[in-house]
Formats: C-alpha cells, sequence, structure tokens
C-alpha cells in the first residue's frame, strides 16, 4: 500500500474520472476514427487508434514538463490552474450546447488504408487540435495539485496514454457495426450534454476549493 501511494496520487480518481469523460466527448479524433471504421472496419483504422493515442502522449509529456517549470513559480502556477479549472468550465459550456449532428460519412471502399496512412492520420488529427495541449495541462496543474512526485506524475500520463488507445481500438471495433452507429447517432447530444455538466462542475469546485484554500 505504502509502494502505491507513492506512484499513485490522491487526485488520480477524479483525474481518470475527468479524462475518461472527456474521451466519452466525440471530437475532431472520434468522428476521424469513426468515419473510418464504418467504412473499414477495425482493419482501416487501428493505425488511426494508434496515432491518437501517440499525439495525445506527445501532449501529455509536455504538459509534465511545462508544470516541472511552473512549480518554481507559485503564482504562475495558480493563474495556470485558475486557466485550467476556467477551461474544464468553457469545455463542459461548449458541450451542453451540443445538437444533434451526422456521425460520419456513409461512403465505402475497397481498399484498405495503409498503416501508415492511418497513423499519420491520427497522428495529425491529435497534433493539429491546440484543445489537447490545454486539456491535458489543465487535468495536470489543476488536478494534480502541487505536491505531486514525478513518479506519481509518470503513472498519471501513462495511464491517460494507454486509456486513449484503448478507447479509440474499442470504438474502431464497434463503429462498424451499423446498429452501434445508430445508437450514437440518436443519443449523442445528450452523451454531449451530460460530460459538459459534469466537466464544467469540476472546474467549478476547483475554483471553489481554490478560494477555500485560500481563506483558510
Amino acid at each position: 500500500m505504502v509502494f502505491l501511494s507513492e506512484i499513485i496520487p490522491s487526485t488520480f480518481p477524479l483525474l481518470a474520472l475527468s479524462h475518461f469523460i472527456a474521451l466519452l466527448s466525440p471530437g475532431p479524433d472520434f468522428f476521424l476514427l469513426a468515419g473510418y471504421a464504418i467504412r473499414y472496419r477495425l482493419r482501416g483504422s487501428a493505425g488511426i487508434a494508434v496515432g491518437i493515442a501517440l499525439g495525445n502522449a506527445f501532449y501529455i509529456v509536455l504538459a509534465m514538463s511545462g508544470w516541472r517549470l511552473l512549480m518554481e513559480n507559485a503564482t504562475l502556477f495558480r493563474v495556470i490552474e485558475v486557466a485550467g479549472a476556467l477551461y474544464l468550465i468553457w469545455i463542459g459550456g461548449h458541450l451542453m450546447r451540443s445538437r444533434q449532428q451526422a456521425l460520419a460519412l456513409n461512403a465505402t471502399a475497397h481498399a484498405y488504408p495503409t498503416w501508415r496512412k492511418q497513423c499519420l492520420l491520427g497522428l495529425g488529427s491529435a497534433l493539429l487540435n491546440p484543445k489537447n495541449a490545454l486539456f491535458y495541462l489543465a487535468l495536470m496543474t489543476s488536478m494534480l495539485g502541487a505536491q505531486v512526485t514525478m513518479p506519481q506524475q509518470i503513472f498519471a500520463g501513462l495511464w491517460m496514454g494507454m486509456a486513449v488507445l484503448l478507447w479509440n481500438l474499442i470504438v474502431g471495433a464497434l463503429a462498424g457495426l451499423a446498429v452501434v452507429q445508430q445508437r450514437i447517432q440518436a443519443y449523442l447530444p445528450v452523451i454531449e450534454r451530460v460530460a459538459g455538466v459534469i466537466l464544467a462542475g469540476f472546474g467549478i469546485a476547483i475554483i471553489v476549493m481554490m478560494f477555500h484554500h485560500a481563506g483558510a
């Protein structure tokens, strides 16, 4: 138990839940992956899942490096912490305004895209979305706290990276099923709105706790 406490931060459940909720909220990466999975099944989309995971891993590493620099400036760290909380609230508000939209293209093709093409598509999608960098910085600064150690950061980063890969592979495997596609299409706005409420709630809770600690 002592060993686990040395590598697992105390706020890890909150971080893992917030990250998983974000995965449940479809964005550009999701629609890219789902579109290819519907047309080419998992065989033609698994590489996209890997590319997306690599792009997220890149931003996770950047967030960890930036966090270490921020620890040397308490004021700047506090500013980023507030910005991260506000960003979570902004994401939540955006998701709460979700409306019905098409899930993906229905086009078909005879040849599967190459593994290299798939990986580059996924990697480009993840890297060209600056919200990924801001989201991970928000999680690493606002939720892990100032006392987190490097081993704990590495554990959290590995967990999020593997969660992205596993989730995307699951999406790729299921998105090709017609019944699943229809269900996602029907409930997509509800999923996004619920996720928005929860993420915004986390952001508000972070700010409340900050004011509470400041007044203590």
